[in-house]
């Protein structure tokens, strides 16, 4: 049997273990805290000091058993690095310092031997001492001593221009020295290989000879083109094979300033050639520059890799359209670097490194999106130049497409950017046909996705439609047939997208579902887009007018008719509707009616939109249909806002429509509403437009049996909203009286009309109704505020300046010093607001 302790015996035991347990976290947060310690930077312990050091890791330690010493290198030897590098660097500024003040200040007092002799004992010294430093270990001494003995040679350069050639050209002689030193220093720096300051200033000073050696002799741009690309490729090489970070970093510094200043040089000699033989040794320079480019993307890792093949790519189209570019017209010139761009793809089927071949097709995507941007411009222009028709509506058929875009176009400049867009468009529309074999084709290179077949086939779409646009504009075809052929456009897009839109919602056949949706949705906008745009050309013509938003109308209809994505039939009934608004505006227009007299025809189409969406109900696209409809009741309403009676008509017409709405059960909270306020507005309008001075004979019958209606409504339905019950009835009067109270000199009726509202609070409170309780208040607050005014503006004309500020300063005071108080109060009031009915 198990042995169980008495109670006091088992309590002892336990507390003797706590005991032990304490003093054991005790003893380990101690040696922790001296071990943390001990492993900070410290000066060297003295000869009979403990050395200890931290067990192995993965290793107990018990208590008793001995801590092992440390060997005697872990002791640190002399201060951290960063303060003796600091010292270094000091040190050698410093002698830097004092030689350049030597050589610019003292060199005058001393003859040409002592001068001489001076500095190249110096400097002897300063290139000799690193050799000592390195064989005792002292590297960093050594290299402080490298960086001054750098300085040194720059200044003996200097003695020597200044003393023993100082008749010499300042850029040959720069050129030579600048060859001396990166001998000089290329020598050391492999003489001394542990030192990292020679091979890169080496580097450095290979930059220039070529360089400042053709600027010196006077020789042409191309001339110096070929020194800039020759010392980038010594760059390359050097970045590729060198030895060292610094060299390759230097160097890769070199190969990047040095190039793209060749290249650019090149590419401006090309742009700037007469003809094409002038266009040839520029062409040479860049072409040379690509096959360099390519060769050190062979060899280069995957990142710079795909950067050489780039630059490979962009220099070789350069190269090739730059002599071709010279042989045709300026208009043509976008086209010709369009097809050298294009011939990089043929990189595909080249041996060349998946990295190298990569940057090569980057760089005819680069020569591609170049182009495009090129030639949309002119689609822009096409797309948005109708809008000028909007001030001169019906003005008349103008001469030609052209004249109905404006003469801001310089049409003749952009004959070509038709053919760009549509090569573009033909390339993109046969990958999106192929798609299979090109992705076999550039397997080496790239794996294409999907998604990337869904782009092509949206490019496709959208350049082949702004090609057609642009090729109208361009050739100046008639009025008459660019507004017919737009509309066809709009049809076919319509029809792409309704196709797209039903294979997208019935699931990949075939292809990838991706790809037809990116289509549909492209072809979405571009028939969205292309409607706006032919409606604004339109606009020029009456019977134009009416044939192309009728046209509109019947096909935005048809294709969400035919339709059975929610979004796409959603946008294509909308469209309908906003078409149909303008039709019915056209066609009060042509009745030569006034704004405020055409209002009501424009409720026309709100009035089927709420048919339709009785028809609809439920369906996901009634609530848009509708929607559009009360858009177009808004502007009816903007319309009529210049005449009174108009106006109040058409809010009557908007009211009556709104409360058609609201017959059906999911529109009845909110049209509702919307009806009641419509009405009320309506009456309003039509008392103040028949200047009517006691508008209580006209409201009070309402309001009577609107409350009657309302307390059998609460008797019947005792949870059902006071709001409901009896807001209608008390707005009808209360606030056309209020709104007449405030302009009323008299006070018969600001006094009848407060003593109401107070009743109507009071009966508010004691029942519980919200209704009652905030439309009463809220009057009776306004008319209290309207007879108080007079006198509260003699208070405030009479009080000093300063006191209004003082008192509003000290209510903030105290309200933000009883903030959390307020705070609970307001949400006292607002649950018991809540809680009323």
């Amino acid at each position: 049997m198990e042995h169980v302790p008495p109670p006091a015996e088992e309590l002892a035991l336990l507390d003797r273990e706590l005991a032990q347990l304490d003093a054991r976290r005790a003893h380990l947060l101690t040696r922790r805290a001296w071990l943390v310690s001990a492993l900070q930077p410290q000066a060297p312990q003295a000869p009979n000091a403990p050395r200890w050091h931290t067990p192995p890791v993965g290793h107990g330690w018990a208590p008793g058993q001995p801590w092992s010493a440390a060997p005697r290198s872990a002791k640190p030897s002399g201060p951290p690095r960063s303060a003796q590098n600091v010292l270094l660097t000091l040190g050698g500024l410093l002698l830097t310092v004092a030689a350049i003040a030597f050589t610019l200040v003292s060199w005058g007092s001393m003859g040409i031997g002592g001068r001489s002799a001076v500095l190249a004992l110096v400097t002897l010294a300063a290139l000799a001492a690193p050799v000592v430093l390195l064989r005792r270990k002292l590297a960093a001494t050594a290299e402080a001593l490298a960086a001054l003995a750098l300085v040194l040679t720059l200044l003996d350069v200097y003695a020597v221009h200044a003393v023993a050639a100082p008749n010499a050209d300042g850029l040959t002689f720069t050129a030579v020295a600048s060859a001396v030193l990166a001998a000089l220093w290329a020598a050391y720096g492999l003489a001394l290989g542990k030192l990292h300051l020679p091979l890169p200033a080496a580097v450095f000073f290979v930059q220039w000879p070529l360089l400042l050696g053709a600027w010196a002799a006077g020789a042409p741009a191309i001339v110096v083109g070929w020194a800039l690309l020759v010392t980038a490729v010594v760059n390359g090489a050097i970045a590729l094979w060198g030895k060292g970070l610094g060299v390759r970093v230097t160097a890769g510094i070199g190969l990047a300033v040095m190039g793209s200043a060749a290249l650019l040089t090149g590419l401006g000699e090309s742009l700037t050639a007469d003809g094409p033989l002038g266009a040839v040794l520029p062409g040479t320079l860049l072409l040379t520059a690509a096959v360099a480019a390519l060769a050190g993307a062979w060899r280069a890792p995957n990142g710079y890799a795909q950067v050489g093949g780039v630059v490979a790519g962009l220099a070789a189209v350069a190269a090739v359209g730059g002599v071709l570019r010279a042989a045709v017209p300026g208009t043509w010139h976008v086209p010709v670097y369009l097809l050298c761009g294009l011939a990089l793809l043929s990189v595909v089927r080249a041996p060349l490194p998946r990295s190298a071949g990569r940057g090569v097709l980057a760089a005819a995507g680069a020569v591609v999106a170049g182009a495009l941007l090129w030639a949309v411009p002119p689609v822009a222009a096409v797309l948005l130049g109708p809008v000028e028709l909007v001030a001169e509506v019906w003005a008349g058929a103008p001469d030609g497409f052209r004249g109905a875009l404006g003469e801001s176009m310089r049409w003749s400049e952009s004959a070509a950017a038709p053919v760009v867009l549509a090569v573009v468009a033909g390339l993109l529309g046969a990958a999106y046909r192929w798609w299979p074999s090109l992705v076999r084709v550039a397997a080496p290179l790239v794996t294409p996705g999907a998604a990337a077949r869904g782009a092509a086939g949206a490019g496709a779409l959208a350049l082949g439609w702004g090609t057609l646009l642009l090729a109208a504009a361009t050739l100046g075809v008639p009025y008459p047939v660019a507004v017919a052929l737009e509309t066809v456009l709009v049809a076919g897009l319509l029809l792409v997208a309704v196709r797209g839109a039903e294979a997208s919602a019935a699931g990949p056949e075939g292809a990838a579902g991706g790809d037809r949706s990116a289509v549909a949705v492209t072809a979405l906008v571009a028939a969205v887009g292309g409607a706006v745009s032919v409606g604004l050309l339109s606009l020029a013509a009456e019977a134009a007018t009416y044939a192309v938003f009728g046209a509109l109308v019947v096909l935005f209809a048809g294709a969400a008719l035919r339709t059975r994505a929610v979004v796409e039939q959603a946008v294509f009934a909308v469209a309908a509707v906003v078409w149909g608004t303008v039709l019915t505006g056209c066609a009060a227009r042509s009745l030569e009616l006034a704004p405020h007299e055409a209002a009501p025809l424009l409720l026309v189409v709100p009035a089927v939109t709420v048919l339709l969406g009785a028809r609809l109900r439920l369906h996901p696209v009634a609530l848009p249909v509708e929607l559009a409809g009360a858009l177009g009741a808004l502007v009816a309403v903007g319309l009529a806002v210049p005449d009174a009676p108009f106006l109040a008509l058409v809010l009557a017409l908007c009211g009556v429509l709104a409360a058609g709405a609201a017959v059906r059960p999911e529109r009845r909270p909110a049209a509702g509403y919307v009806a009641a306020v419509l009405f009320v507005a309506a009456t309003w309008v039509r008392l103040a437009a028949s200047e009517v001075s006691a508008p209580e004979a006209y409201t009070l019958p309402v309001t009577v049996p609107a409350l009657v209606v309302g307390v059998l409504r609460r008797r019947k339905d005792p949870e059902a909203s006071s709001w409901t019950a009896y807001g209608p009835g008390l707005a009808a009067t209360l606030l056309p009286s209020l709104a007449v109270a405030w302009t009323d000199p008299d006070w018969v009726r600001p006094l009848l009309l407060g003593v109401a509202a107070l009743v109507i609070t009071l009966l508010g409170a004691k029942y519980r109704l919200q209704a009652l309780l905030l439309l009463g208040g809220a009057v009776l607050a306004l008319v209290t505020l309207h007879e108080l005014a007079p006198y509260v503006v003699q208070v405030a004309g009479a009080l000093p300046r300063w006191l209004p500020p003082a008192l509003a300063g000290l209510l903030l005071l105290a309200v933000g010093a009883t903030y959390e108080q307020r705070l609970r109060d307001a949400r006292k009031l607002k649950d018991l607001l809540g809680r009323m009915r």
